[in-house]
């Protein structure tokens, strides 16, 4: 696995803490939205994320969603990122509850190492749960860097 920094991704203005939303699908717009308001996907991507939770839910574990476009969205990509949207009172994420998603757009396949490196992080409880409470968007750019060094 590579060393990509998750966090040198993350658009600025991109982490939003405070979301409220309705639903999964709402959740998953919101994401898109953010990318769009980042200048990273062009607004015809959105649909495409909505079509990947359709067809494949991209709730992982550990109270997360990582949203992304199917194939066909990568054409509304600008530039490769995220966003990190907390949502403090839970969605319904197919049965899970999802407290934080993280939105991707990615050009090319960019994103299966993406996801990767975010599994990797995601996948421990320990920090999973650190981003899930995670006060302001500092302490997520900490928690998101992938370096071989451990914590900063």
């Amino acid at each position: 696995m590579s060393d990509v920094d998750v966090a040198a991704l993350l658009a600025p203005g991109s982490i939003r803490l405070d979301e409220h939303v309705g639903d999964k699908l709402e959740a998953v717009r919101r994401c898109g939205e953010v990318l769009v308001e980042a200048g990273l996907v062009a607004p015809g991507y959105v649909p495409a994320m909505l079509e990947r939770e359709a067809t494949v839910s991209t709730y992982i574990a550990e109270g997360v969603a990582i949203p992304h476009a199917t194939t066909a969205g990568k054409e509304h990509v600008l530039a490769d990122g995220l966003c990190f949207l907390r949502f403090p009172d839970g969605v319904d994420w197919d049965g899970e509850v999802a407290t934080v998603a993280i939105g991707i757009a990615a050009q090319g396949d960019g994103h299966v190492e993406v996801l990767g490196q975010l599994a990797e992080i995601l996948l421990d409880p320990e920090r999973a749960a650190a981003l899930r409470n995670a006060e302001d968007a500092t302490s997520v750019l900490r928690m998101l860097r992938t370096t071989t060094e451990g914590e900063s």
